[in-house]
């Protein structure tokens, strides 16, 4: 059995930095204090949080003198004003690909654009996004999108972690509804990179796997991406997860894992199913 796994699949760029200055600003103050999970990876989470990063609800419960985090996928402009009113420690570790974003449709509504925005309703990310313009709109699937009425202009921006797919499909849509459009595609290279090689495996492999918690929705929509390719694609959260029924008969593995998934879980799980299918050779990089 040969296994192949994506040179993208795990940790960006974005995540990785923040996930590591929260340890190292853990490790440096003591404990440091998010609004939130810095990632969508239970195994991250608890790890961080035996380090001293601790998840709270709001600045009210960050003890005074101790670092805030804020974290890669943008935080919305009232906390910001919020935190830098009660002059607290902003440690500031949003992806740069993410503030790109927001000066991006901080530009269009200059250019007196109404605002939309494909994502996800509720996605941490998105709700950074919005809070940087006025009464932008979300649209998460081509249904929504044909439900609006017709504008004269607007601009439009993606969730850096949106499929290809589902962001040609809307803005197919949009443009039968918008006299004058601009979009600007912000999906971010590293999620176009690691979803092309998921494509690209799905359809030269048996099966593929698919590490990611199922909280995350960048690897949910990894996970659909490969099963609209091939219909032996898995999800898993780690090791344990993994069937051996799925490698009976099987050549060729395709692995590939979300932005929010580390490189410690990704070699786990590779090798498993190194074991599962007493491969001795060292697995492929795709990409």
């Amino acid at each position: 059995m040969k296994i192949i796994v994506a040179k993208d699949a795990g940790y960006c760029f974005g995540v990785r930095d923040a996930v590591d200055l929260a340890y190292e600003t853990a490790g440096e103050d003591g404990d440091v204090y998010m609004l939130g999970h810095i990632v969508h990876n239970e195994n991250v989470v608890d790890d961080l949080d035996d380090a001293g990063a601790k998840v709270v609800d709001s600045l009210e419960n960050v003890p005074d003198g101790k670092p805030i985090l804020f974290r890669a996928h943008g935080t919305a402009t009232d906390v910001w004003d919020a935190a830098k009113e009660k002059r607290m420690n902003i440690v500031d570790a949003t992806c740069p690909l993410v503030k790109e974003i927001h000066d991006e449709v901080t530009e269009l509504e200059q250019e007196g654009r109404r605002i939309i925005i494909i994502g996800d309703h509720g996605h941490d990310e998105v709700v950074g996004i919005a809070s940087q313009v006025e009464k932008p709109l979300i649209v998460a699937t081509p249904e929504e999108a044909i439900a609006l009425r017709k504008m004269k202009r607007a601009g439009v921006v993606s969730q850096s972690t949106q499929t290809i797919e589902n962001v040609q499909d809307i803005i197919n849509i949009l443009m039968t509804k918008v006299f004058d459009l601009r979009f600007v595609n912000t999906i971010c290279f590293p999620t176009k990179r690691n979803q092309t090689q998921i494509k690209e495996l799905a359809k030269q492999c048996d099966i593929m796997v698919i590490i990611g918690s199922f909280t995350s929705a960048n690897s949910k929509r990894l996970t659909q991406l490969a099963l609209e390719r091939n219909k032996k694609s898995y999800q898993v959260t780690c090791a344990e997860d993994l069937n051996e029924e799925w490698f009976q008969d099987v050549e060729t593995v395709g692995i590939s894992a979300g932005a929010s998934t580390p490189d410690n879980i990704i070699e786990e799980v590779t090798e498993k199913i190194k074991q599962i299918g007493n491969v001795t050779e060292k697995e492929e990089i795709h990409g």
